[in-house]
Formats: C-alpha cells, sequence, structure tokens
C-alpha cells in the first residue's frame, strides 16, 4: 500500500462519516461534501492503486531484461 491508498481510503472513511452526520442532522450540505470527499478519497486510492500496478508491472519487465 503507498501513500495515495491510505490517504485516499481515510478521505473516503471520513466522507462517508460526514455524509452520514449530514444525513442525521439533515443537512444537505454536509451530506454533499461528505459524498464529495468520499468520491475524491475513492479516486486518491484508486490512483494509489493504479501506480502499485504500474509499478509491479515495471519491476517484471526489468527483471525479464536483465
Amino acid at each position: 500500500m503507498n501513500k495515495h491508498e491510505v490517504k485516499g481510503a481515510i478521505k473516503e472513511a471520513a466522507g462517508k462519516i460526514q455524509k452520514g452526520v449530514g444525513d442525521l442532522t439533515d443537512n444537505k450540505s454536509q451530506e454533499l461534501k461528505g459524498a464529495l470527499r468520499e468520491a475524491e478519497g475513492k479516486v486518491q486510492k484508486n490512483y494509489g492503486e493504479a501506480v502499485d500496478v504500474a509499478s509491479d508491472k515495471i519491476e517484471e519487465a526489468s527483471k525479464g531484461c536483465g
């Protein structure tokens, strides 16, 4: 797991909580902000996963060339 995956997972969880609190308190603004933070976290986490996959593929390719 790299830093993007960790930070993304944290943002995603925080967004879910914020969205839930907004829903419970009927605060549509907080609910929307939470949904946006959750989506941002998912994107960042997916980016981190893609970086890991690409890094693994590069490492595999370099082993095959040497």
